[in-house]
């Protein structure tokens, strides 16, 4: 008998990304003919602005999560390990796997359910687009940062130079979308803002253990839609930081139950 799926309705986190440090986020460097160009960030290919993928952005919330809870890193993934619960009392265990339930498992395993967070890619602002044009930096949109390795037994040094968004500049709104099958997501969904939190303890992108990725959520936004009436936009409160919606995480939970009603 196949399971039967209830969604009960939707949560979304909307915000903006400053980036605190400059942010690099690779992409390819077919279009680009920069003599000593190592590393092009990734664009939109009709506007050429930079933009922070909704797969970056979930990825490293994932990762920073299972880094907190110290899960197995025991499947991989393309080039890289991720953690995903082998056994389905695993899954289930205390209430459930906050990465698995939060994040998804393949879908061949038996046990699989919905994935609840889905995340939106997150475009560079007009505002910030204009300012950096103003600012005339190096690149469309973005600036030149040259490192250099050094090898540790010649000492000789090999320069390569990486392209990056300028500090202060702002992406978004990104957009968190978290789906509420059961009673138990008005908890999980604490997990989501915990890894919001960690990717601005972390960062974001390549180069972070050298000042780059460094990243801020600024402006949040959260309302829901129920399945009673998906159409209508029920909201709930805006803040100016994670911190300020994580100490707010109670009210907002109990507001979730009503909002949101599974029984």
């Amino acid at each position: 008998m196949a399971n039967e799926i209830q969604l009960y309705g939707r949560v979304f986190i909307e915000a903006e990304i400053q980036a605190v440090t400059g942010l690099h986020i690779g992409g390819s460097n077919t279009d680009l003919e920069i003599g000593g160009l190592d590393k092009a960030v990734i664009r939109n290919p009709l506007t050429k602005r930079p933009y922070i993928p909704g797969s970056s952005l979930r990825g490293k919330m994932r990762s920073q999560l299972e880094k907190l809870l110290g899960l197995p890193q025991n499947r991989n993934i393309g080039q890289v390990t991720i953690h995903t619960c082998d056994k389905e009392q695993d899954y289930n265990k205390n209430g459930g796997c906050p990465v698995c339930h939060v994040f998804g498992i393949p879908a061949e395993l038996d046990y699989a359910n919905p994935t609840r967070l889905t995340v939106r890619d997150a475009e560079l602002t007009d505002a910030s687009a204009t300012a950096l044009i103003d600012a005339r930096t190096d690149l469309l949109y973005a600036e030149l940062k040259t490192e250099v390795a050094i090898d540790r037994v010649t000492s000789a040094a090999t320069p390569r130079t990486i392209e990056r968004v300028p500090a202060g500049a702002v992406f978004g709104p990104v957009e968190l979308v978290f789906g509420v099958y059961d009673s138990a997501d008005y908890g999980r969904l604490k997990w989501v803002v915990d890894a919001m939190q960690l990717v601005e303890d972390d960062y974001l992108g390549g180069s972070g253990s050298r000042g780059s990725g460094k990243v801020k959520f600024e402006n949040i936004r959260v309302y829901a839609r129920s399945r009673k009436d998906y159409g209508q936009v029920q909201e709930y409160k805006k803040y100016e930081s994670v911190q300020e919606l994580l100490k707010d995480f109670d009210a907002l939970s109990k507001w979730l139950k009503i909002a949101i009603p599974t029984g």
